[in-house]
């Protein structure tokens, strides 16, 4: 059903908004000598009020536009399967007509879907490089073996598996000749090793893949999440051939502090495609349920009627919600520090 024109023309104005937004704080990225993101970009003395008076727990569509579009954004890497019949490119638009910035979604040549077969200790190389120079730790959302990937990841930065971790520079594809960085909230050299990721999402991602892949380092890890996660969400299906799930789903499980949600997706909900997600955002009933979206204590429900038929509707909300929590909360992190390293010592 194809959907009214003035919500895809609606869509459209929204996201040109924010490209240029994007533009705007993107400039001048790659200047390695200037990792101060707010020296290079900074934010309008009202904007900055605005945002720090946000409740990161309750941002509105209002919110996204008229501040969140005005600030710095953590990059979102978004990880597809195994075999991506389906990528993660619709995902990722779905997240840019909802308002995030492009180009904080879109890596190097371009992509909005990054490949599962990564190696995992090169991308959280990558995600210190991003780190440093933009001051906001990126975001991982993998999809299956991608889920895997980037539990793998949190592993890596908890020195699992080795000592140190090359920074990795993505513009370059080459590993640069240090194992640490200078942190950008206090300009102290640290390791890589160590740094944490604000926001993790793993969809539909199993045990069983692993042990028929080979994977054995991460068929035992695969549900305990270390603490090098702030905040992981798993979704997982009841039934769920591909994952190996054959009518109940195992729940991730805390090491330690990383606080960990559990959402169980509804029935209609396919394996191979759940990243299909960027119509919701043009669909207004859709688009206005998932704004409004607040996830609640025990079990998520989704609403009744028509909306209820959306198979994808749940996630999206939910990754929606926590994608604009974390937003807020990095920028307001980056102001906060920017104020402390700028007031007078007494």
């Amino acid at each position: 059903m194809p959907f009214p024109r003035q919500s895809l023309a609606r869509a459209r104005r929204r996201a040109a908004a924010v490209a240029l937004a994007a533009a705007a704080f993107g400039a001048g990225a790659d200047d390695a000598s200037d990792r101060r993101v707010l020296e290079r970009h900074p934010i309008d003395a009202a904007v900055e009020e605005r945002l720090l008076a946000l409740d990161a727990e309750r941002i509105s569509e209002r919110d996204v536009w008229e501040v969140l579009a005005r600030v710095p954004a953590p990059r979102i890497i978004n990880l597809e399967g195994s075999l991506p019949v389906v990528t993660m490119a619709s995902f990722a638009e779905f997240l840019v007509a909802m308002g995030y910035p492009e180009e904080r979604i879109r890596g190097p040549g371009g992509t909005l879907s990054y490949t599962s077969s990564v190696d995992a200790r090169r991308l959280a190389g990558t995600l210190a490089w991003y780190y440093e120079r933009e001051g906001m730790m990126p975001m991982l959302i993998g999809h299956s073996q991608g889920g895997m990937v980037a539990i793998r990841v949190l592993y890596e930065l908890a020195g699992e598996f080795g000592d140190s971790i090359p920074v990795w520079n993505p513009l370059s594809g080459a590993a640069e000749a240090r194992t640490t960085i200078v942190d950008p909230r206090t300009g102290v050299e640290r390791p890589v090793v160590g740094l944490t990721i604000p926001y993790v999402v793993a969809l539909a991602t199993g045990k069983l893949p692993r042990i028929l892949l080979g994977q054995w380092t991460m068929v035992a890890r695969l549900r305990n999440i270390p603490d090098t996660a702030e905040e992981f969400t798993g979704f997982s299906l009841e039934w769920d051939p591909i994952a190996g799930n054959f009518g109940s789903a195992e729940p991730y499980r805390a090491i330690g502090s990383a606080r960990i949600r559990n959402v169980i997706l509804p029935p209609k909900a396919s394996h191979l495609s759940l990243p299909l997600a960027k119509e919701l955002a043009l669909d207004p009933v859709a688009r206005d349920w998932i704004d409004r979206y607040v996830p609640g204590p025990g079990t998520a429900s989704l609403p009744s009627g028509a909306l209820a038929e959306l198979p994808n509707l749940l996630h999206a909300a939910d990754i929606w919600y926590s994608v604009k929590k974390h937003w807020c909360l990095e920028a307001q992190r980056l102001i906060r520090d920017a104020r402390r390293s700028a007031a007078p010592l007494q």
